[in-house]
């Protein structure tokens, strides 16, 4: 009877996030539930993706340590509704593979069926017809085939998996939101995609091409507002997870609050992106945010498949940028936009993933943050390397860098020929960033700041301590607003900590200082900062 080793485990865990990424095209081209924003396979993959990171970060001679990085890479890269999902799945294989030393068929069964029962506990309103229906079926169809006298790894990922198609191919009789568009489930397929690969590794089977997409599901829906995809991700929480499941279910729907390893896991699509996370933050220590316009990505799935039957143009753009309203600010811009900033870089995969979703041949990467250029350096010479694409890094180092060059971005032209002009923007472009300071310090700059203090910085530099975010803002615009300084826009986006009230007081005070400058604010701005602005 074969059994595998915690190594082989690790490497069957790889092997089918490869798989995976073969089919997440596909699977994103099915997404119609709960809302068709067509990301179901980028999320399900970003969330293997962080298990893999993880298995690479630690001793995979033991099985203990196998199965954290399973339930501990999976919830901190979960992604998305499915990727969520999925994150409980493997935290429930994790929770049977503690306690062994190798996965043997008894240990397989044990797994697929917590892991089903982890994912139907996680979510408020279980929904049939999703990737909760298929991992429930795959379970059984191995429970089933190991009480027959299956005694094999490769037997019984195979009775689970075809239990799991059969279940899929269910799916539109159980969701009419499926039926009427003519799809299966993008999560349930996904999940499939992932079974799929591990019998692909037991059995030694090489990658398969990927599929040809031929339609998009999201077409059978009209343009309406569906909300923001709302996650947050803390630390040194206390508080029971079904209090704050009952905090922040008033907020909206398609709720997941979920824990692992001292973490907690949240995702909401919700109409009050900014008032959800005030809430949720007083539980802990905030680690990390993300809210993403789901009705402009379903907008931008239908430019896209609308553009489809014609050449891309010679050059896209790819930008870094944390927080939701700067995120919808660079989209607006032309920018496939990658999460990610100070504090939460986005990895070489990730780049290389917005890379890939571009048509266009050339493509300008804008890393906007110093730590990320690196690494956008790296995705661009692996996107030579592997997709054929020209990709010409603008190693901008701020926000406001970023901002201004995308505003000189024109896809109609190469790129040689527009970087003169998006160089020039950036480098006369000024970030000011008013944020809280992490511990206590000496410093060169300003000297003593305490913890928790207001401390206001320019293009990246610390400048200056204030009692209050707003009295920061001010200062740095006086410090940059000398009378020869040309700048005639502000753009103003404010943390998720401000309210509109405090938001309008601030717009009053801006006009009645800087009547010269016209000011332009929006709410979404990165949850470490009270307010980012940019002047060009």
């Amino acid at each position: 009877m074969r059994t595998l080793s915690p190594e082989e485990l690790a490497q069957a865990v790889r092997y089918a996030t490869d798989w995976f990424a073969v089919y997440v095209e596909e699977t994103n081209a099915l997404n119609v539930y709960p809302v068709p924003d067509g990301d179901t396979g980028t999320n399900m993959h970003l969330t293997l993706q962080s298990v893999r990171r993880e298995l690479d970060l630690t001793d995979t001679a033991r099985m203990p340590e196998v199965a954290r990085a399973l339930a501990y890479g999976s919830l901190l890269g979960a992604r998305g509704n499915s990727g969520v999902i999925l994150s409980q799945i493997l935290k429930g294989y994790a929770e049977v593979l503690r306690r062994r030393e190798a996965l043997d068929p008894d240990a397989l069964v044990d797994a697929l069926k917590r892991g089903a029962e982890a994912a139907y506990r996680a979510v408020m309103k279980p929904v049939e017809g999703t990737i909760l229906t298929v991992a429930r079926a795959a379970a059984e169809g191995a429970e089933a085939a190991r009480g027959a006298g299956v005694d094999t790894l490769e037997g019984l990922l195979q009775a689970a998996q075809k239990a799991a198609q059969k279940a899929l191919e269910r799916t539109p009789e159980l969701l009419p939101v499926l039926k009427t568009a003519g799809v299966v489930d993008a999560g349930g397929m996904g999940y499939l995609r992932f079974l799929e690969g591990l019998l692909g590794f037991l059995e030694a089977r090489p990658l398969p091409e990927p599929p040809k997409v031929e339609r998009y599901a999201q077409e059978a829906f009209e343009e309406e507002e569906y909300g923001y995809c709302t996650e947050f991700l803390m630390e040194g929480v206390e508080a029971p997870i079904e209090e704050i499941r009952r905090a922040v279910a008033p907020f909206g729907d398609s709720l997941l609050v979920v824990g692992a390893e001292g973490f907690v896991k949240g995702h909401i699509h919700t109409n009050e992106p900014d008032a959800l996370l005030a809430t949720v933050a007083r539980y802990g220590r905030m680690r990390r945010t993300k809210v993403e316009d789901m009705s402009e990505q379903h907008s931008e799935i239908l430019a896209a498949v609308g553009a489809a039957e014609e050449p891309p143009p010679p050059t896209g753009l790819v930008a870094v940028a944390p927080g939701w309203g700067l995120a919808k600010a660079f989209r607006g811009l032309g920018a496939r936009v990658v999460a990610g900033g100070q504090t939460q870089n986005p990895s070489v995969e990730d780049l290389l993933d917005a890379l890939r979703a571009v048509p266009s041949e050339e493509v300008v990467l804008l890393p906007n943050n110093k730590n990320v250029i690196l690494a956008a350096e790296r995705a661009a010479a692996l996107a030579g390397e592997r997709l054929g694409k020209r990709v010409r890094v603008l190693p901008t180092r701020t926000l406001g860098a970023g901002l201004a060059a995308a505003v000189a971005f024109d896809e109609n032209r190469p790129a040689e020929a527009i970087l003169p002009a998006m160089e020039a923007a950036a480098e006369h472009a000024r970030t000011l960033e008013v944020t809280r300071a992490s511990r206590d310090a000496r410093t060169e700059e300003v000297g003593e700041v305490s913890e928790g203090q207001v401390i206001g910085l320019l293009d990246g530099k610390l400048k200056l301590v204030a009692e209050t975010p707003e009295e920061a803002l001010l200062e740095l615009l006086r410090l940059v607003l000398v009378p020869e300084a040309e700048y005639e826009v502000l753009t103003l986006f404010t943390g998720p900590g401000m309210i509109p009230e405090a938001s309008e007081a601030l717009s009053q005070k801006l006009a009645a200082y800087f009547p010269e400058l016209e000011t332009e604010l929006h709410p979404g701005g990165p949850e470490l900062y009270d307010l980012v602005a940019v002047l060009e």
